[in-house]
């Protein structure tokens, strides 16, 4: 007699080489998942990543897509499906930030936001949903931010494309309850990345002080978050925007 395993989960995480993507893939390997990322540059440290995602005992690969041209996601999410055909999680995690004054900003600018921060999450969703109908079960995850829910001088476009996210999220809830797939938006607020790192101390105490539990978190705390809409312990939330910063905005 032979015994049979149980297939391990899959898991899609775009932008996954780094910051908070990074550590929703190696939150989602130690919970069981075989792991498919993307990446945009840094193609050693997407090697390392998915080294280490092995390690963890993860059938982890790592794929090149540029999130705001069309025919990158397209070629990449079928390469993606071809590996890992039964996806039960999809992490929209890629995203950009171009900061100006909204007189200053130009067009271009706008148009390349909205096609990296809204267009291409729907691309890879619109993609990744077949799969899922056909198992009739999923989870889609929307990486929000909490400027998307608060607005901030100087983003008006990036607190735009992140609002947006919102919408979709529930749009598409409601569209896709019956077959059981959910859909759910996490609002990061200030965490601690290669981005913030840059920060002058200050302007480090400045932003803790707006923050009741008075630091910023750790790209962890948001990838914990990932893994509890991904599992079926939140089974019966859709829909939602679950906001994780700390209290800076409630």
């Amino acid at each position: 007699m032979t015994s049979q395993t149980t297939p391990r989960p899959q898991a899609i995480v775009t932008g996954g080489s780094r910051g908070i993507g990074r550590a929703s893939c190696v939150a989602l390997a130690r919970a069981g998942f075989d792991v498919a990322f993307t990446f945009k540059s840094g193609e050693d440290k997407a090697a390392v990543l998915q080294l280490e995602l092995e390690a963890l005992g993860s059938r982890a690969k790592a794929y090149l897509m540029d999130l705001s041209d069309p025919s990158s996601i397209s070629s990449s999410i079928e390469k993606i499906l071809t590996d890992y055909p039964h996806p039960q999680t999809l992490v929209n995690n890629a995203g950009i930030s171009m900061d100006a004054l909204s007189l200053r900003l130009k067009l271009e600018d706008f148009d390349k936001l909205l096609s990296t921060n809204l267009t291409g999450p729907f691309l890879v969703t619109q993609a990744v949903l077949r799969p899922m109908m056909k198992a009739r079960s999923g989870s889609v995850i929307f990486m929000s931010s909490v400027i998307g829910l608060s607005g901030n001088a100087g983003q008006m476009a990036y607190a735009a494309s992140k609002s947006a996210l919102f919408g979709m999220t529930k749009s598409l809830a409601k569209e896709f309850g019956s077959r059981q797939i959910r859909f759910n938006a996490i609002a990061p607020g200030f965490i601690q990345t290669d981005m913030t790192s840059t920060l002058p101390e200050a302007t480090k105490q400045s932003i803790n002080s707006e923050i009741p539990l008075g630091f910023l978190g750790d790209p962890e705390d948001v990838a914990n978050a990932v893994v509890f809409l991904s599992t079926p312990v939140s089974r019966y939330i859709t829909g939602q925007v679950l906001s994780v910063n700390g209290g800076l905005y409630m």
